[in-house]
């Protein structure tokens, strides 16, 4: 049964949506060097501990190769985000990233009728 999500939740996705979406604008060429990376959604749990951040890898190339240095780089980029947030949130949330693949289905379905 899929709860929704409360307001709290929402304005806390959005902020860790914008600020590691800053952060990943600003470490892109670190990590990904001439990929865009751009958090395309974030879902925080209820008692706002946790956050799954989607992100969306363009162009998809060696996709897989630039989601592990992100990864890798997550204790880094939520220190970040720790920094950036400090003021608006008491505690951190743990983060997880996940490959947002709904633009690949819908490049996939793009093509199947085009064809």
């Amino acid at each position: 049964m899929e709860q929704t999500e409360s307001t709290r939740q929402k304005k806390v996705a959005r902020l860790v949506q914008k600020e590691i979406a800053d952060i990943l604008l600003k470490k892109g060429n670190e990590l990904a060097p001439g990929k865009l990376i751009s958090v395309t959604r974030v879902r925080v749990s209820p008692d706002l501990s946790f956050a799954k951040v989607y992100l969306s890898i363009f162009p998809t190339l060696n996709q897989d190769a630039i989601f592990t240095s992100v990864q890798e780089h997550t204790a880094k980029i939520r220190f970040e985000l720790g920094h950036k947030v400090r003021s608006q949130l008491r505690i951190v949330p743990d983060i997880a990233f996940y490959i947002d693949d709904s633009l690949d289905y819908i490049d996939k379905i793009d093509k199947l009728l085009k064809s």
